[in-house]
Protein backbone atom coordinates (compact mmCIF):
# COMPACT_ATOMS: atom_id res chain seq x y z
CA UNK A 1 0.00 0.00 0.00
CA UNK A 2 2.91 2.74 0.82
CA UNK A 3 5.04 1.60 -1.80
CA UNK A 4 3.39 4.53 -3.40
CA UNK A 5 4.18 7.23 -0.85
CA UNK A 6 6.89 8.76 0.29
CA UNK A 7 7.28 11.24 2.94
CA UNK A 8 9.92 13.55 5.17
CA UNK A 9 7.79 13.23 8.56
CA UNK A 10 9.24 14.56 12.04
CA UNK A 11 12.56 12.20 13.32
CA UNK A 12 10.28 11.80 16.44
CA UNK A 13 7.35 9.82 16.04
CA UNK A 14 5.97 10.89 19.25
CA UNK A 15 6.34 14.77 18.29
CA UNK A 16 4.58 14.60 14.87
CA UNK A 17 6.33 17.63 13.28
CA UNK A 18 3.93 20.52 12.87
CA UNK A 19 6.72 23.10 11.82
CA UNK A 20 5.30 22.56 8.75
CA UNK A 21 6.85 26.35 7.67
CA UNK A 22 10.21 25.03 7.58
CA UNK A 23 9.70 21.44 6.14
CA UNK A 24 7.94 19.79 3.62
CA UNK A 25 5.56 17.77 5.13
CA UNK A 26 4.16 15.30 2.76
CA UNK A 27 5.74 14.84 -0.89
CA UNK A 28 3.59 12.06 -2.67
CA UNK A 29 4.98 10.30 -5.68
CA UNK A 30 3.39 8.07 -8.60
CA UNK A 31 0.04 8.83 -6.89
CA UNK A 32 -2.87 9.15 -9.98
CA UNK A 33 -5.75 11.70 -8.36
CA UNK A 34 -9.35 10.44 -8.55
CA UNK A 35 -12.16 13.38 -7.67
CA UNK A 36 -14.89 12.30 -5.57
CA UNK A 37 -17.51 14.84 -4.21
CA UNK A 38 -20.40 15.06 -2.11
CA UNK A 39 -23.51 17.14 -1.87
CA UNK A 40 -22.49 18.38 1.81
CA UNK A 41 -22.65 21.96 2.54
CA UNK A 42 -19.35 23.61 4.08
CA UNK A 43 -19.67 24.06 7.49
CA UNK A 44 -17.63 26.86 9.20
CA UNK A 45 -16.63 27.37 12.70
CA UNK A 46 -13.68 28.32 15.27
CA UNK A 47 -11.04 26.36 17.19
CA UNK A 48 -8.98 27.57 20.12
CA UNK A 49 -6.37 26.06 22.93
CA UNK A 50 -6.50 28.53 25.24
CA UNK A 51 -3.52 29.89 24.71
CA UNK A 52 -1.85 32.10 27.48
CA UNK A 53 0.68 34.87 26.84
CA UNK A 54 3.77 35.26 29.71
CA UNK A 55 3.97 38.44 31.72
CA UNK A 56 7.61 39.88 30.25
CA UNK A 57 8.72 40.99 33.65
CA UNK A 58 7.77 37.67 35.58
CA UNK A 59 7.71 35.23 33.63
CA UNK A 60 4.31 33.90 34.60
CA UNK A 61 1.53 33.08 32.14
CA UNK A 62 -1.73 35.59 32.92
CA UNK A 63 -4.46 33.78 34.53
CA UNK A 64 -6.42 30.82 33.73
CA UNK A 65 -9.16 31.67 35.12
CA UNK A 66 -9.88 34.82 32.93
CA UNK A 67 -9.14 33.06 29.93
CA UNK A 68 -11.81 30.68 30.33
CA UNK A 69 -14.11 33.39 30.96
CA UNK A 70 -13.11 35.01 27.91
CA UNK A 71 -13.49 32.03 25.71
CA UNK A 72 -17.17 31.49 26.92
CA UNK A 73 -17.90 34.62 25.75
CA UNK A 74 -16.48 34.15 22.36
CA UNK A 75 -18.05 30.81 21.93
CA UNK A 76 -21.35 32.51 22.98
CA UNK A 77 -20.49 35.16 19.90
CA UNK A 78 -19.39 32.74 17.69
CA UNK A 79 -23.29 31.12 18.26
CA UNK A 80 -24.62 34.53 17.33
CA UNK A 81 -23.06 35.60 14.42
CA UNK A 82 -24.34 32.10 12.68
CA UNK A 83 -21.03 30.13 12.84
CA UNK A 84 -21.62 26.31 12.71
CA UNK A 85 -18.67 24.61 14.94
CA UNK A 86 -16.43 25.78 18.02
CA UNK A 87 -14.11 23.47 19.17
CA UNK A 88 -11.18 23.27 22.06
CA UNK A 89 -8.53 21.23 22.15
CA UNK A 90 -6.51 19.52 25.16
CA UNK A 91 -3.58 20.13 26.26
CA UNK A 92 -1.61 19.85 29.88
CA UNK A 93 1.17 22.38 29.41
CA UNK A 94 1.40 26.20 31.65
CA UNK A 95 0.70 27.49 28.09
CA UNK A 96 -2.80 26.44 27.90
CA UNK A 97 -5.68 27.44 29.87
CA UNK A 98 -7.72 24.41 28.63
CA UNK A 99 -6.83 21.32 30.03
CA UNK A 100 -10.66 19.19 29.90
CA UNK A 101 -12.40 20.67 26.66
CA UNK A 102 -15.50 18.99 27.31
CA UNK A 103 -16.00 21.01 30.72
CA UNK A 104 -15.70 23.92 28.78
CA UNK A 105 -17.88 22.66 26.17
CA UNK A 106 -20.81 21.84 28.63
CA UNK A 107 -20.10 25.24 29.95
CA UNK A 108 -20.91 26.79 26.83
CA UNK A 109 -23.78 24.48 25.90
CA UNK A 110 -25.74 26.38 28.34
CA UNK A 111 -24.73 30.00 26.81
CA UNK A 112 -25.54 29.12 23.05
CA UNK A 113 -28.32 27.56 20.94
CA UNK A 114 -27.22 26.29 17.85
CA UNK A 115 -23.69 25.83 17.58
CA UNK A 116 -22.00 22.40 17.29
CA UNK A 117 -19.71 22.14 20.18
CA UNK A 118 -16.79 19.77 19.85
CA UNK A 119 -13.10 18.69 21.43
CA UNK A 120 -10.33 19.37 18.44
CA UNK A 121 -9.04 17.39 19.63
CA UNK A 122 -9.41 14.75 22.54
CA UNK A 123 -6.14 13.11 22.80
CA UNK A 124 -7.81 9.51 22.74
CA UNK A 125 -4.41 7.66 23.54
CA UNK A 126 -4.18 8.84 27.20
CA UNK A 127 -7.60 8.93 27.75
CA UNK A 128 -10.24 6.47 28.69
CA UNK A 129 -12.79 6.22 26.14
CA UNK A 130 -15.84 4.90 28.58
CA UNK A 131 -15.19 8.20 30.31
CA UNK A 132 -14.73 10.12 27.20
CA UNK A 133 -18.32 8.76 26.03
CA UNK A 134 -20.02 9.42 28.85
CA UNK A 135 -18.56 12.95 28.90
CA UNK A 136 -19.62 13.75 25.51
CA UNK A 137 -22.99 11.98 25.72
CA UNK A 138 -23.55 14.25 28.36
CA UNK A 139 -22.89 17.33 26.54
CA UNK A 140 -24.64 16.07 23.78
CA UNK A 141 -28.26 15.92 26.18
CA UNK A 142 -27.03 19.01 27.41
CA UNK A 143 -26.76 20.82 24.32
CA UNK A 144 -29.75 19.28 22.84
CA UNK A 145 -27.68 17.12 20.24
CA UNK A 146 -24.84 19.29 19.23
CA UNK A 147 -21.81 17.42 21.18
CA UNK A 148 -18.65 15.93 18.60
CA UNK A 149 -15.39 14.32 19.32
CA UNK A 150 -12.35 15.01 16.91
CA UNK A 151 -9.77 12.68 18.58
CA UNK A 152 -6.04 11.91 17.77
CA UNK A 153 -3.16 10.62 18.79
CA UNK A 154 -1.72 14.17 20.17
CA UNK A 155 1.65 16.13 19.01
CA UNK A 156 2.21 16.69 22.35
CA UNK A 157 2.43 13.99 25.07
CA UNK A 158 2.34 15.46 28.08
CA UNK A 159 -0.77 13.93 28.68
CA UNK A 160 0.92 10.22 28.77
CA UNK A 161 3.31 10.63 31.46
CA UNK A 162 0.45 12.46 33.27
CA UNK A 163 -2.12 9.44 32.77
CA UNK A 164 0.48 7.00 33.19
CA UNK A 165 0.65 5.83 29.99
CA UNK A 166 4.03 4.35 28.32
CA UNK A 167 5.00 6.06 25.07
CA UNK A 168 6.13 3.11 23.51
CA UNK A 169 2.71 2.14 23.39
CA UNK A 170 1.88 5.33 21.43
CA UNK A 171 0.28 4.09 18.62
CA UNK A 172 -1.19 0.82 19.63
CA UNK A 173 -2.62 2.92 23.19
CA UNK A 174 -4.58 4.77 20.38
CA UNK A 175 -5.80 2.22 18.03
CA UNK A 176 -6.98 -0.10 20.97
CA UNK A 177 -8.95 3.02 22.32
CA UNK A 178 -10.43 3.99 19.33
CA UNK A 179 -11.51 0.21 18.55
CA UNK A 180 -13.21 0.60 22.14
CA UNK A 181 -14.86 4.09 21.79
CA UNK A 182 -15.93 2.96 18.52
CA UNK A 183 -17.86 -0.10 20.23
CA UNK A 184 -19.24 2.27 23.15
CA UNK A 185 -20.60 4.64 20.38
CA UNK A 186 -22.15 1.77 18.46
CA UNK A 187 -23.62 -0.53 21.25
CA UNK A 188 -24.98 0.36 24.94
CA UNK A 189 -24.05 -2.82 26.51
CA UNK A 190 -20.36 -3.76 25.39
CA UNK A 191 -18.65 -6.57 24.78
CA UNK A 192 -14.78 -5.63 24.28
CA UNK A 193 -11.45 -7.32 24.86
CA UNK A 194 -8.19 -5.70 24.05
CA UNK A 195 -4.24 -5.57 25.30
CA UNK A 196 -3.65 -2.44 27.04
CA UNK A 197 -7.35 -2.19 28.99
CA UNK A 198 -9.16 -4.53 31.16
CA UNK A 199 -11.53 -6.28 29.25
CA UNK A 200 -15.44 -4.96 29.15
CA UNK A 201 -18.03 -7.73 29.48
CA UNK A 202 -21.73 -6.87 29.22
CA UNK A 203 -21.53 -3.47 30.15
CA UNK A 204 -23.80 -1.18 29.68
CA UNK A 205 -22.65 2.63 29.03
CA UNK A 206 -24.68 5.63 29.76
CA UNK A 207 -26.05 8.07 29.32
CA UNK A 208 -26.66 7.39 25.54
CA UNK A 209 -26.46 10.78 23.62
CA UNK A 210 -29.37 11.48 20.75
CA UNK A 211 -29.31 9.88 17.26
CA UNK A 212 -29.61 6.48 19.12
CA UNK A 213 -26.79 6.92 21.32
CA UNK A 214 -24.37 7.94 18.15
CA UNK A 215 -21.85 10.85 18.52
CA UNK A 216 -20.86 11.93 15.54
CA UNK A 217 -16.72 11.02 16.32
CA UNK A 218 -13.75 12.57 13.70
CA UNK A 219 -10.08 11.04 12.90
CA UNK A 220 -7.50 13.93 13.14
CA UNK A 221 -4.15 13.92 11.83
CA UNK A 222 -1.43 15.74 11.26
CA UNK A 223 -0.03 14.58 8.35
CA UNK A 224 0.67 10.18 8.76
CA UNK A 225 -0.56 8.25 6.15
CA UNK A 226 -1.56 5.50 8.41
CA UNK A 227 -3.98 7.73 10.57
CA UNK A 228 -5.59 8.79 7.06
CA UNK A 229 -5.50 5.23 5.88
CA UNK A 230 -7.43 3.75 9.76
CA UNK A 231 -10.11 6.96 8.92
CA UNK A 232 -10.97 5.83 5.41
CA UNK A 233 -10.86 2.24 6.31
CA UNK A 234 -13.78 2.64 9.07
CA UNK A 235 -15.48 5.59 7.32
CA UNK A 236 -14.76 8.13 9.88
CA UNK A 237 -14.73 11.77 8.70
CA UNK A 238 -11.54 13.53 8.20
CA UNK A 239 -10.06 16.49 9.56
CA UNK A 240 -6.17 17.42 8.63
CA UNK A 241 -4.24 20.14 10.57
CA UNK A 242 -3.27 22.07 7.97
CA UNK A 243 -0.55 25.08 10.04
CA UNK A 244 2.32 25.44 7.82
CA UNK A 245 3.86 25.24 4.62
CA UNK A 246 1.61 25.22 1.75
CA UNK A 247 -1.67 23.79 1.72
CA UNK A 248 -1.49 22.04 -1.68
CA UNK A 249 1.45 19.63 -0.20
CA UNK A 250 -1.48 17.86 1.69
CA UNK A 251 -3.82 17.40 -1.41
CA UNK A 252 -2.31 13.76 -2.49
CA UNK A 253 -3.24 12.61 0.90
CA UNK A 254 -6.72 14.10 1.31
CA UNK A 255 -6.81 12.25 -2.18
CA UNK A 256 -5.81 9.27 -0.74
CA UNK A 257 -8.34 9.36 1.90
CA UNK A 258 -11.20 9.55 -0.36
CA UNK A 259 -9.57 7.09 -2.98
CA UNK A 260 -9.46 4.51 0.71
CA UNK A 261 -13.24 5.52 2.02
CA UNK A 262 -14.64 4.47 -1.23
CA UNK A 263 -12.41 1.36 -2.10
CA UNK A 264 -13.52 0.21 1.43
CA UNK A 265 -17.28 0.46 0.60
CA UNK A 266 -18.48 4.03 2.26
CA UNK A 267 -20.81 6.13 0.75
CA UNK A 268 -19.43 9.21 -1.16
CA UNK A 269 -22.52 11.10 -0.22
CA UNK A 270 -21.24 10.29 3.27
CA UNK A 271 -18.01 11.59 3.24
CA UNK A 272 -16.39 14.46 5.28
CA UNK A 273 -13.50 16.15 5.23
CA UNK A 274 -12.47 19.06 7.18
CA UNK A 275 -9.22 21.43 7.51
CA UNK A 276 -7.65 22.96 10.90
CA UNK A 277 -5.85 25.98 10.60
CA UNK A 278 -4.46 28.91 12.14
CA UNK A 279 -6.54 32.34 11.21
CA UNK A 280 -7.25 35.33 12.84
CA UNK A 281 -9.36 38.31 11.03
CA UNK A 282 -9.04 42.14 11.08
CA UNK A 283 -10.26 44.59 8.60
CA UNK A 284 -7.52 46.46 10.30
CA UNK A 285 -3.87 46.27 8.77
CA UNK A 286 -1.80 47.05 11.99
CA UNK A 287 -3.81 44.62 13.81
CA UNK A 288 -2.87 41.84 11.39
CA UNK A 289 0.58 42.75 11.08
CA UNK A 290 0.94 43.66 14.48
CA UNK A 291 -0.47 40.20 15.94
CA UNK A 292 2.64 38.65 14.44
CA UNK A 293 4.28 39.60 17.72
CA UNK A 294 1.82 37.41 19.62
CA UNK A 295 2.07 34.01 16.61
CA UNK A 296 5.92 34.35 17.00
CA UNK A 297 6.19 34.19 20.17
CA UNK A 298 3.63 30.79 20.87
CA UNK A 299 5.45 29.64 18.06
CA UNK A 300 9.06 30.09 19.59
CA UNK A 301 7.69 29.05 22.76
CA UNK A 302 6.77 25.53 21.23
CA UNK A 303 9.64 25.47 19.04
CA UNK A 304 11.84 25.82 22.10
CA UNK A 305 11.40 22.12 22.76
CA UNK A 306 11.44 20.61 19.10
CA UNK A 307 14.90 22.66 17.95
CA UNK A 308 12.72 25.04 15.65
CA UNK A 309 14.65 28.15 14.60
CA UNK A 310 13.08 30.80 15.74
CA UNK A 311 9.74 32.16 13.62
CA UNK A 312 10.52 35.22 11.20
CA UNK A 313 8.27 38.07 9.72
CA UNK A 314 9.19 36.31 6.93
CA UNK A 315 7.66 33.07 7.99
CA UNK A 316 4.02 34.85 8.68
CA UNK A 317 4.16 36.98 5.91
CA UNK A 318 4.59 33.51 3.37
CA UNK A 319 2.24 31.70 5.67
CA UNK A 320 -0.38 34.52 4.62
CA UNK A 321 0.11 34.74 0.99
CA UNK A 322 -2.65 32.73 -0.86
CA UNK A 323 -0.62 29.51 -1.17
CA UNK A 324 0.44 29.85 2.51
CA UNK A 325 -1.09 27.76 5.31
CA UNK A 326 -2.25 30.89 7.73
CA UNK A 327 -5.75 32.29 7.01
CA UNK A 328 -4.61 35.41 8.74
CA UNK A 329 -5.52 38.47 7.29
CA UNK A 330 -8.72 40.58 6.48
CA UNK A 331 -12.12 39.42 5.43
CA UNK A 332 -11.90 39.19 1.38
CA UNK A 333 -8.44 37.50 1.80
CA UNK A 334 -9.63 34.99 4.43
CA UNK A 335 -12.65 33.95 2.44
CA UNK A 336 -10.51 33.78 -1.19
CA UNK A 337 -8.38 31.47 0.77
CA UNK A 338 -11.11 29.63 2.69
CA UNK A 339 -12.38 29.02 -1.22
CA UNK A 340 -9.33 28.20 -2.23
CA UNK A 341 -9.20 25.16 0.29
CA UNK A 342 -12.54 23.99 -1.07
CA UNK A 343 -11.37 23.71 -5.08
CA UNK A 344 -7.92 22.02 -3.31
CA UNK A 345 -9.83 19.38 -1.20
CA UNK A 346 -13.64 19.21 -1.66
CA UNK A 347 -13.85 19.91 1.97
CA UNK A 348 -17.06 20.03 3.96
CA UNK A 349 -15.64 21.97 7.02
CA UNK A 350 -13.23 24.47 7.98
CA UNK A 351 -12.08 25.69 11.84
CA UNK A 352 -10.11 28.92 12.13
CA UNK A 353 -7.99 27.82 14.71
CA UNK A 354 -7.93 31.80 16.28
CA UNK A 355 -5.69 31.74 19.80
CA UNK A 356 -2.73 31.48 18.85
CA UNK A 357 -0.16 33.48 21.08
CA UNK A 358 -3.35 34.89 23.07
CA UNK A 359 -4.30 38.17 21.36
CA UNK A 360 -5.91 40.63 23.26
CA UNK A 361 -9.98 39.62 23.92
CA UNK A 362 -10.79 42.76 22.60
CA UNK A 363 -9.33 41.69 19.06
CA UNK A 364 -10.51 37.89 19.20
CA UNK A 365 -14.57 39.45 19.63
CA UNK A 366 -13.81 41.63 16.74
CA UNK A 367 -12.26 38.61 14.50
CA UNK A 368 -14.76 36.09 15.25
CA UNK A 369 -17.25 38.88 14.46
CA UNK A 370 -15.61 39.37 11.38
CA UNK A 371 -15.20 35.69 10.40
CA UNK A 372 -19.17 35.39 11.22
CA UNK A 373 -20.87 38.03 9.85
CA UNK A 374 -18.37 39.19 6.47
CA UNK A 375 -16.51 35.59 5.57
CA UNK A 376 -19.29 33.13 6.46
CA UNK A 377 -22.04 34.43 4.12
CA UNK A 378 -19.31 35.27 1.85
CA UNK A 379 -18.24 31.70 1.84
CA UNK A 380 -21.48 30.02 1.80
CA UNK A 381 -23.06 32.22 -1.47
CA UNK A 382 -20.05 31.28 -3.61
CA UNK A 383 -20.61 27.87 -2.65
CA UNK A 384 -24.51 27.84 -3.21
Amino acid sequence: MFDKLKLRLSPDRHNIDINYHTSRLAVFERFTFVRYKNTTIMELGIGMFGDLSFDAATGKPRSAKLKLQEILEQIKLADEVGLDIFGLGEHHRPDYAVSSPEIMLAAAASITKNIKLTSTVTVLSSAEPVKVYQDFATLDLISNGRAEIAVGRGSFIESFPLYGYNLKDYDQLFEEKLDLLLAINNNEVVNWRGQLRAPLINQTVLPRATNDGKLPIWIAVGGTPASVLRAARLGLPLIVAIIGGMPEQFQPLVEFYKQEYVKNGHEVSKMQIGIHSHSFVSNEMAVTDGYFKNYASQMDRVGASRGWAPYTKMQYNAGRAKDGALFIGNASAVTQKILYMHELFGITRFIGHMDVGDPSHADMMKSIEVFGKEIAPAVRKALA
